[in-house]
């Protein structure tokens, strides 16, 4: 079979240039499985890079195909004494657009990007995890170092970046402080949060102050949150912003300000992604899946995902499991 299908783009645009098409099965080289993908999920920057924004300026030749996480299959492994064989059920990342993305039947995957799936998640549920999860990790415990006795603000806590942060730094100890709406309110403080800030309610900074950490996760696209942030933290605290683009003069307000800052890129790791996984299996870290769509469904995903109302992630079911 060399063909498959995927959701494509022909130019960037709204959702509706989302499209199912018939486009060439991938071919592996060097260390990379070929996957066969049960589920795929959606993400700000698949949306952002759909719009033209995100990682849309490198962009090739088109039709693109949007999606960085999978789970699924192993087709093909790179060698046959490789700890993951052919028929494993595994999940992970890609970095679209260095390679093909995931929403798609078959995706190729380098050996460092893949980890076993957890066997006590469905693939919709593992689907869900691996971007949001390792830009989770990599903010609150690579950069942020989480511990006991720490304060730590997180923006959008209901996000799938969001549920996940608030778990991390529960996990290492420390306190954890959340914005969010009122709907979330106890499902937030379930995941770990020891203070739930309304934003429909309440500024944070008029009930906050002296923090260690803000993990941000909005910008200043809503309300100038990045900025607003800044007052929070204590001398020399430090702000972690993840969304691309959305606070350009960050490092000059930071200094000002009299605090550190620092933007984050997730990498595609698969051994971190394996610790994660045994805190899945354990069940120390959860993950929510707010809502499933068909793969030809993609524009209607990220339509809903658009409406900024997910509470964790959505999904694409892409293959029969």
């Amino acid at each position: 079979m060399s063909t498959m299908r995927a959701i494509v783009i022909d130019a960037t645009g709204s959702p509706d240039v989302l499209h199912l098409s018939e486009i060439a099965r991938p071919i592996t080289v060097n260390a990379e499985f070929l996957v066969k993908v049960v589920a795929a999920s959606v993400n700000p920057i698949d949306a952002k890079s759909r719009a033209g924004a995100g990682v849309a300026a490198a962009f090739g030749a088109f039709p693109v195909v949007l999606g960085n996480d999978f789970s699924g299959h192993v087709v093909e492994s790179p060698y046959t004494s490789h700890p993951i064989k052919v028929g494993d059920e595994v999940y992970g990342m890609t970095m679209v657009p260095r390679f093909g993305g995931t929403y798609a039947e078959y995706v190729a995957v380098p050996a460092t990007c893949i980890a076993k799936k957890p066997t006590s998640l469905s693939h919709v549920e593992a689907a869900a995890v691996p971007l949001a999860a390792l830009t989770a990790w990599g903010a609150v415990v690579d950069v942020a170092k989480a511990h006991e006795g720490q304060r730590i603000l997180i923006h959008a806590g209901s996000g799938g970046v969001g549920h996940f942060a608030i778990q991390f730094a529960n996990y290492f100890g420390a306190r954890v402080i959340t914005t969010g709406s009122t709907r979330n309110t106890g499902w937030l403080r379930d995941l770990g949060a020891s203070q739930v800030i309304d934003h429909t309610l309440s500024r944070f900074e008029d009930v906050t102050s002296d923090l260690d950490v803000v993990i941000d996760l909005v910008g200043n696209l809503t309300e100038e949150t990045a900025t607003r942030s800044l007052g929070v933290l204590k001398p020399g605290g430090l702000i972690v912003s993840v969304p691309s683009g959305a606070w350009p003069t960050m490092a000059e307000d930071a200094a000002a300000a009299g605090v550190r800052a620092t933007g984050y890129k997730v990498p595609a790791d698969g051994a971190t992604l394996s610790v994660i996984s045994r805190l899945l299996e354990s069940g120390d870290i959860r993950v929510f899946v707010d809502q499933v769509f068909d793969l030809d469904q993609a524009a209607e995903a990220h339509t809903a995902l658009e409406t900024g109302h997910t509470r964790g992630k959505i999904v694409l079911t892409v293959s029969p499991g």
